[in-house]
């Protein structure tokens, strides 16, 4: 089973949120996920990326790979701190 942390949308028709999530890599990407690491607003001016570092730290010591995405959000939230 291959952990990724990616993203999964929500919010309705035009105005998007996504929760950045941890799945197996097989599951949709609206279904099933295993835990909730982060937020990202891309319609704030900044867009909001709010990122629980322990989780995710967590995560990458047990050998989840990010999506490319989602490691550009990761950088993007360690220089805005």
């Amino acid at each position: 089973m291959a952990v990724r942390i990616r993203l999964t949308r929500l919010g309705r028709k035009k105005k998007a949120f996504y929760r950045i999530i941890v799945a197996d890599s097989e599951s949709k990407r609206d279904g099933k996920f295993l835990d909730i690491v982060g937020t990202y607003d891309p319609l704030k001016d900044p867009a909001a990326i709010t990122i629980d570092q322990a989780k995710l730290q967590e995560w990458l010591g047990k050998g989840a790979q990010p999506t490319t995405t989602v490691k550009s959000l990761i950088s993007k939230a360690a220089v805005s701190k």
